[in-house]
């Protein structure tokens, strides 16, 4: 993943932000609305584009694009950078690939090691019993 590429792909619209507010609110688009277009994208491969397909397909649109807003700041600016960085975040850590988990079995010693405790508290508990009268 290119970061420098993605983010000049990425594409802004600035629009009013909802709830309540005074008279400069009604006046100014602070809100902003960030879109990126997995399929489209030159600073992907193809198989981090599948992943990434495969991994957001529900928050993708139908044609490949994904689309984030942020309203938190009253500064465009600032919720354009969070946008972006959002982004970004959103991208990195579902390109991630798992570990492949390899089946392994118990050595003799942890096996060992696992019915010396068993056979402990055994004898633990069999200690908090009341004696027997014979």
């Amino acid at each position: 993943m290119q970061k420098a590429t993605i983010v000049t792909e990425i594409t802004y619209k600035a629009v009013r932000s909802s709830g309540a507010g005074g008279q400069h609110v009604n006046k100014v688009a602070s809100k902003v609305i960030a879109t990126f277009n997995i399929a489209a994208s030159n600073g992907l491969t193809d198989r981090e584009k599948e992943r990434l397909v495969e991994k957001l397909a529900g928050r993708l649109s139908k044609d490949g694009t994904i689309q984030l807003t942020a309203e938190e700041s009253r500064s465009q600016r600032r919720n354009k950078a969070h946008c972006t960085e959002r982004l970004l975040n959103l991208l990195a850590t579902n390109l991630i690939r798992p570990k492949v988990r390899r089946a392994t079995k118990p050595t003799k010693a942890s096996k060992k090691r696992k019915l010396n405790n068993k056979r402990k508290n055994s004898e633990k508990k069999a200690l908090r019993k009341k004696p027997s009268r014979d």
